[in-house]
């Protein structure tokens, strides 16, 4: 083994984060409150969306869209398998049915027809991902949805610093999902985020992500009188906290710069990886830019197979990742019926996704690709 260690993936954290969490546990406000109100206004204003709801996840984030959209047991929703499967679980969560769609294979991502080739009079939804940071078509496909008269709910867990035909990535969404994991290029440790420009939809929604009350626990304990509450429906404790929020709002100073810097190694990948036979890395689509979220590589001809090649990778301290995941492979899923997946299942055999931070040098891109050229001359 190899003294060397690459990872694939580092948060980019640091003394203001530390000092803003700390702020505040200092103040004695560490549940949702005021931070996490300025978090959802700042974040929704750099993705370009009227409001803000911040949540405890993307998965939750994902839940309160279909549950907002009115979807419910008896309807469908297309979504891609290749994706997390927080996507497709979304769906169970509100007694849908999900329904596997295939992808582009230079995006990953789900276009017009793919996603026409699967629906049915039942779809009330579809679910498209912006997938490892690459932007879906958005504009084709929120034009299609409103012909077909379904909801488009947008996927954005990867997507923050994205651009599509010149806009964030999630600007104009009907209701877009971020996540905050720390293998998003900004991060809370945990938590979401749902934006929209619908002022009514998100009252609703900061509503379901609180049990369902009327007045938030924020504004009852900010209020210099008694306030009474009310429980308007069953809902959800889907909170973030300001301690969360805090990092959160550190966070944001450093994307601008941290897609710049992704963007920039991943140039670098592209440039030491020209002239290699056999391999496919991602890239821009041709209306947008991507933040590069993930850097993965298609094998198309590689002489190697893909666990082989993330076998010597690992051996040599590199630690790369296999490519997407697809859902309906999984025993979760055992037993869905799909129609044909080629591109899916391509993908997720054949990609690989190789280490992309703030941490990563040209000497480990070298080291990594002169493995890569080993392989490839075997």
């Amino acid at each position: 083994m190899s003294e060397r260690k690459i990872p694939v993936m580092i948060p980019m954290l640091g003394e203001e984060e530390a000092a803003a969490a700390a702020d505040a546990v200092r103040s004695g406000w560490v549940a949702q409150g005021p931070r996490v109100a300025r978090f959802e206004q700042e974040f929704a204003a750099i993705v370009g969306a009227a409001q803000g709801v911040a949540v405890s996840s993307c998965t939750t984030a994902l839940h309160l869209a279909l549950v907002a959209a009115g979807v419910g047991p008896g309807d469908e929703v297309v979504v891609p398998s290749l994706s997390f499967i927080a996507t497709a679980n979304a769906v169970r969560y509100v007694g849908a049915t999900p329904v596997f769609a295939d992808v582009d294979l230079a995006t990953g991502n789900l276009t017009v027809e793919t996603v026409d080739a699967v629906r049915t009079p039942r779809t009330r939804a579809v679910i498209a991902v912006h997938q490892g940071g690459v932007p879906f078509d958005t504009e084709a496909l929120r034009k299609a949805a409103a012909g077909w008269d379904v909801v488009l709910v947008e996927d954005a867990a990867c997507a923050a610093g994205s651009v599509a035909y010149g806009r964030p990535a999630g600007a104009g969404a009907a209701l877009a999902a971020w996540s905050f994991h720390p293998r998003k290029v900004i991060t809370t440790g945990e938590g979401g985020m749902l934006t929209l420009d619908d002022a009514d939809q998100a009252v609703r929604l900061r509503r379901l992500r609180e049990h369902g009350m009327n007045v938030s626990a924020a504004d009852r304990h900010a209020s210099s009188q008694p306030v009474l509450e009310a429980y308007l429906e069953t809902a959800y404790n889907y909170r973030m906290t300001d301690i969360q929020a805090a990092v959160g709002l550190v966070q944001l100073g450093r994307l601008e710069g941290l897609v710049a810097q992704r963007r920039s190694l991943a140039a670098r990948y592209h440039e030491l990886l020209s002239g290699l036979d056999g391999l496919l890395p991602v890239r821009d689509p041709a209306y947008g830019t991507t933040n590069y979220q993930s850097f993965w590589v298609l094998l198309d001809g590689f002489p190697v197979g893909r666990d082989e090649v993330l076998a010597e990778l690992a051996t040599r301290g590199v630690s790369a990742r296999r490519g997407i995941m697809a859902a309906h492979l999984e025993p979760a899923y055992a037993g869905v019926t799909t129609g044909p997946l080629p591109v899916t299942e391509r993908i997720t055999r054949e990609s690989l996704i190789l280490p992309l931070h703030h941490k990563v040098t040209e000497d480990d891109q070298e080291y990594i690709v002169g493995i890569l050229r080993e392989l490839a001359a075997r």
